[in-house]
């Protein structure tokens, strides 16, 4: 069993009678959905559908808890204001909550609920951050590079990444039958093309793993950028998916500062 105080993860809370329907024409998850025993992932995208803000959206009692990056919670919570208007709903931080990540079967007290995403990632419980700060600080960051999940600020940039870029489709974070959210008509777009010019992939390592952001070149060909990396060599990356194809039709090694790139098929993501 293993579990991981998130000291990078904080929580805001939409309450209120308009609190389901607010959000609904806001991000891309289906609100509709999001029950005590079913979270949501989403985003809040910019109108040109690129991604500002990821989270979990998880109902409570007294409406829906967000969890989301902790250096994000303000910025975040400004951004919803915007939209609020005179929509009868109450936003707020909370400070005294903190995030647990759950796996290889660990509980924990609090609210409870499986992990969206990946089945793989296990599950998630929000609670008072003293006794969130009481779990474990198991190595949570490898065992998601294992999943395959990518993480905002590492594996993507906030404000350039669109949806299908940071695999958001095919993680459970985009809902195209749910109508309308900010953004919408860029995502549908991408999706009715069925081809996603760049994606972010799970790659393994040859030498010490680059920093995040290192450019990934096949020759003198810039084809994507490092993501994570585990201690062991595994780890993400941003790939432009056509030009990794060229590159290893022509057998064209890929490198990233002083390491060998090479492309992992998907079975070799933790289930």
């Amino acid at each position: 069993m293993a579990s991981a105080f998130l000291d990078d993860r904080g929580v805001l809370s939409v309450s209120g009678e308009e609190a389901r329907s607010f959000l609904q024409g806001l991000v891309t998850c289906n609100m509709d959905k999001v029950s005590p025993e079913a979270a949501g992932f989403g985003a809040l995208l910019s109108p040109q559908g690129k991604i500002l803000f990821d989270f979990l959206i998880v109902e409570e009692p007294e409406g829906f808890l967000i969890e989301t990056g902790s250096d994000a919670v303000s910025a975040l919570l400004k951004r919803l204001s915007m939209y609020r208007l005179r929509a009868k709903v109450t936003l707020e931080e909370r400070p005294d909550l903190g995030v647990v990540a759950l796996w290889d079967g660990a509980t924990s007290e609090g609210l409870v609920f499986d992990d969206p995403r990946h089945a793989g990632l296990g599950r998630r419980a929000i609670l008072p951050r003293l006794e969130a700060q009481a779990h474990n600080h198991d190595d949570y960051e490898t065992h998601r590079i294992l999943c395959g999940v990518p993480k905002g600020g590492l594996d993507f940039a906030y404000g350039e990444a669109f949806p299908h870029d940071a695999d958001m489709d095919l993680i459970h974070g985009l809902d195209f039958k749910k109508g309308c959210y900010i953004g919408q008509e860029v995502v549908s777009r991408v999706e009715h093309r069925g081809t996603a010019r760049k994606r972010i992939v799970p790659i393994a390592l040859r030498g010490p793993a680059p920093a995040p952001g290192t450019e990934i070149r096949a020759g003198d060909i810039a084809i994507g950028t490092m993501g994570s990396a585990t201690s062991a060599g595994r780890a993400l990356a941003m790939i432009r998916l056509d030009k990794a194809e060229e590159a290893l039709a022509n057998a064209t090694p890929l490198i990233a500062g002083g390491a060998i790139v090479e492309l992992l098929p998907a079975h070799m993501v933790r289930a």
